[in-house]
């Protein structure tokens, strides 16, 4: 386990990005190690989508299982969204990391928006949040890559300036990746990886310059969040659309696709 948050760490330090692929059950960990990813993180969206539950249904312990099973899925470095630290205080959030740790995780990220309290947290509590989570984090023989995330233009405050001052909060608070969901723009993100010392993730949304355009921009990581779960979950309501009103097969061409990239991947 000490290799792997090693590894992960140095994934962050090279010329390509890091991309980090967001696996939402045992399953797809798998197909998606099979296909050559380095790292992979869990989706809270994707699979709070298992459960029949829309993002931030999920309880701590439903969570921390998840990431278990998905880092005893492969041999790859996990990261886990931990959305808000599931906790109210400092404390908590500390806990919430030594969890990750417990369950053999390589990274976990903790964010500023409290879905529990329905608003943005201040940039001051955030930190102090960060902190926690990196004392925790860090203090170990085994050091988790903490994620520290500005959530602001996911939840209409759209502006640049309050997100660096965040990322830089969360920096000196002892975050090791820094990470704003939303901000894609070529111009905006090279003036926020200017302003700050430390890797950047890029969330990859539709308008997102190509991996060697981030690249260029110097991104150290993009992930995917929900979408590999939610195309998937496409894919499947096609097919069901196309059997229920046409009465066709044509969904059968992906699905043989599909099978043969999972005896691939799964043992046995």
């Amino acid at each position: 386990m000490e290799d792997r948050s090693a590894e992960f760490l140095a994934l962050h330090r090279r010329p390509r990005p890091l991309l980090l692929a967001n696996a939402w059950d045992l399953g797809s960990a798998k197909l998606l190690a099979s296909l050559g990813f380095q790292a992979l993180a869990t989706t809270s969206s994707g699979y709070a989508a298992t459960l029949g539950r829309r993002d931030y249904g999920l309880s701590r312990e439903q969570a921390v299982a998840h990431a278990a099973a998905l880092v005893a899925a492969t041999v790859l470095p996990v990261s886990a969204d931990f959305e808000d630290g599931f906790a109210a205080d400092p404390a908590g959030v500390a806990e919430t990391v030594q969890l990750a740790l417990e369950a053999g995780l390589a990274g976990c990220s903790i964010e500023d928006w409290s879905a529990r309290e329905g608003r943005l947290l201040d940039r001051e509590r955030a930190a102090e949040r960060v902190a926690a989570a990196a004392a925790s984090a860090h203090r170990g023989p085994r050091r988790l890559v903490l994620t520290a995330r500005a959530e602001n233009h996911l939840h209409g405050v759209d502006d640049l300036a309050d997100t660096i001052a965040r990322l830089q909060a969360y920096q000196e608070a002892g975050a090791d990746v820094l990470y704003a969901p939303g901000v894609y723009r070529a111009q905006e993100l090279r003036e926020l990886i200017a302003a700050v010392d430390l890797p950047v993730n890029v969330l990859a949304v539709r308008g997102t310059p190509s991996v060697p355009e981030l690249a260029a921009l110097g991104v150290a990581r993009v992930s995917v969040g929900g979408a590999f779960a939610f195309a998937a979950l496409g894919a499947l309501a096609a097919a069901a659309t196309e059997l229920l009103g046409e009465g066709s097969y044509g969904y059968l061409e992906l699905a043989a696709a599909g099978a043969a990239a999972a005896r691939g991947a799964f043992d046995g």
